[in-house]
């Protein structure tokens, strides 16, 4: 089975191109650096060839809110039509867990907008929703800080390895279209303040962290379950302490 993955020399796209690889099919990078662009159209053709599967991992490289949306509606719009001619039978998008939640961030509308062209192109698809990387708490981190203090809503967060994001969005693009949502979570809940707070202990990072139950996470407000998965999301293996501990 031939898989064009968008995005494919990213973190979790090249992750995914090496677990199809090991299944024995074709799985073709594609993003600039391999001369596919979505925004331009650059390449789309060729790349789709004979092509069963599409699994956009892609991500903006702007989240100021007209760029964000820009590239999610302009990528998102060429990668179909693109897909239409080439005949593609299962399109597959990775997203949040949590984005229809998220809408006072001007990125998860923008996440929001590419699901709903996705839904409305008429070609077979499942859209992958993943909680947050480990790899992300760092920019969480950074995002939440003013001067010394990282200011976290108290809420639950469920976070997840990008290699078990990988291994959903691959078991996912080979497996029958489900023309809905699928979820992917860590197998441990935390509160989000202290999920960070762990992480900045581990790093001998000096920053406090305070919770603040209107702290905003993107421009959003949270409710307890703004970032939580529902009762069926797939549970990675990788647990978030053993994570840390590879990492020092």
């Amino acid at each position: 089975m031939k898989v064009v993955v968008i995005g494919g020399t990213g973190l979790i796209g090249s992750k995914l191109v090496g677990k199809l690889k090991e299944h024995g099919h074709e799985a073709v990078p594609a993003a600039p650096d391999t001369g596919v662009n979505t925004l331009t159209g650059e390449g789309l053709a060729e790349v789709l060839r004979d092509a069963s599967v599409v699994a956009d991992v892609s991500n903006s490289p702007s989240f100021a809110d007209d760029a964000v949306m820009e590239f999610f509606r302009t990528s998102t719009t060429n990668l179909l039509n693109a897909e239409a001619e080439a005949g593609v039978t299962h399109h597959v998008a990775l997203s949040v867990v949590g984005t229809e939640r998220l809408q006072q961030s001007g990125y998860f509308r923008a996440k929001q907008a590419q699901e709903e062209l996705i839904k409305a192109s008429g070609i077979p698809y499942s859209i992958v929703h993943a909680t947050q990387f480990f790899e992300f708490m760092n920019g969480i981190t950074d995002a939440a800080t003013d001067g010394d203090t990282v200011r976290l809503a108290p809420v639950g967060i469920q976070p997840v390895h990008s290699d078990d994001v990988a291994a959903q969005v691959g078991r996912t693009a080979v497996g029958a279209p489900v023309n809905g949502v699928v979820e992917v979570a860590g197998p441990d809940r935390y509160q989000l303040d202290d999920l960070i707070r762990e992480g900045l202990a581990a790093r001998n990072d000096p920053r406090t962290v305070a919770a603040d139950p209107h702290a905003t996470y993107f421009g959003a407000e949270l409710a307890e379950d703004t970032l939580l998965p529902g009762p069926d999301a797939h549970l990675g293996e990788t647990r978030f302490t053993d994570w840390l501990a590879q990492q020092q």
